[in-house]
């Protein structure tokens, strides 16, 4: 083993750890004397681009790795915040100084350096850490784990098959750790991978539908961020995509709207909410364009968020849930968690709120 590092430090989702990831890791443990995984997407809902919890992840790299591997190896969940690059950055210097402190009892600075398996991370990563070595990984296996969520949910196979068919064959052998693959079986026999490759068939589909464009099309939504009293007015989504999930409410804006008025219009339609127009109009605080390229799996969609804020009150205004919203509700800042969210919203709101 080199001495070069005393830590290493490779981020990224590993959604599914594929035999990349683990060769990566391996080589990183030649160079260095432990290897921190920052897992991001943390606390995510599940999605078909993000499948399996950071937990669920973990454990994954845990079953094809040796007792004397893991030993060596610390894997830790990152939040995204898609919207604040500095505070990202913050988020991933402290929890590598956390792992940091609780491994290494040398009195002089551990030696870090950052470990990267594609072209992007390696040009990316080190702008952002200066202070830590880079170290590429030129093994790269041609294995990407966009492509094994693709043939994991195949939205054009037949019912019941898709996910188990991949899985049995020659690529997914090559392409995935023997003890993944044998996960993954028992995943896909679930009710979560079921609701997942659901999704996926309403993705493709809605997908297909613009593939007549002249060219590639971009969406245009509105959101409301509206808080009162230490609450935010959020709704329950009806349909597909991120049926169940929590959203701001918000929509598609009309070829003859303007941006405000179609966040207001969106908000009384999903939220009955009872406060004049007016008074909504006079009570926006602020306005900001979301624009992340992956944010919605539906295809390229740039959303404009206005926050308004109601003045206090003893009583919160009556909602009621209508159009694609199952219910609207009043729901405590503090109890406002990612992993229930729908697509980016809860960087929206981290991002509004800062």
């Amino acid at each position: 083993m080199s001495d070069r590092f005393d830590f290493l430090v490779c981020i990224g989702r590993f959604q599914p750890p594929h035999s990349g990831h683990l060769a990566l890791v391996r080589h990183a443990l030649t160079l260095s004397r432990r290897l921190i995984l920052l897992c991001g997407s943390a606390r995510q809902p599940r999605s078909t681009r993000n499948p399996w919890t950071t937990a669920e992840v973990a454990n994954l790299f845990r079953l094809c790795l040796s007792d004397a591997e893991l030993d060596r190896v610390d894997i830790e969940p990152m939040l995204d915040t898609l919207y604040n690059d500095r505070l990202w950055v913050g988020g991933v210097q402290q929890g590598v100084a956390a792992v940091v402190a609780r491994r290494s009892s040398d009195a002089p600075p551990a030696r870090i350096g950052l470990i990267g398996l594609s072209e992007g991370e390696a040009n990316y990563y080190p702008s952002r850490f200066p202070q830590w070595g880079a170290v590429p990984f030129a093994q790269d296996n041609g294995v990407r784990a966009t492509a094994i969520r693709a043939a994991l949910f195949a939205p054009d196979e037949p019912q019941g098959q898709g996910g188990a068919a991949y899985l049995s064959s020659p690529a997914a052998g090559a392409q995935l750790p023997e003890p993944v693959r044998r996960e993954l079986m028992v995943f896909c026999t679930t009710d979560v991978f079921n609701d997942l490759r659901a999704e996926a068939i309403f993705l493709a589909k809605y997908r297909r539908a613009w593939d007549g464009a002249p060219y590639p099309p971009t969406f245009v939504t509105v959101d409301a961020v509206v808080v009162q009293s230490g609450h935010i007015l959020l709704v329950e989504r009806k349909a597909r995509p991120g049926r169940g999930l929590l959203a701001l409410p918000g929509g598609f804006v009309g070829a003859d709207e303007w941006l405000e008025d179609a966040c207001i219009r969106e908000l009384r339609e999903e939220t009955r909410l009872k406060v004049p127009v007016p008074v909504l109009k006079g009570s926006i605080r602020s306005g900001r364009v979301f624009d992340a390229p992956y944010r919605s799996q539906r295809g390229r969609t740039i959303t404009h968020a206005f926050l308004i804020e109601l003045t206090p009150a003893a009583a919160l205004p009556r909602v009621k849930g209508g159009d694609d919203a199952r219910h609207a509700f009043w729901l405590p800042l503090g109890e406002v968690a990612p992993e229930r969210l729908f697509e980016d919203h809860f960087s929206i709101i981290q991002a509004m709120l800062c």
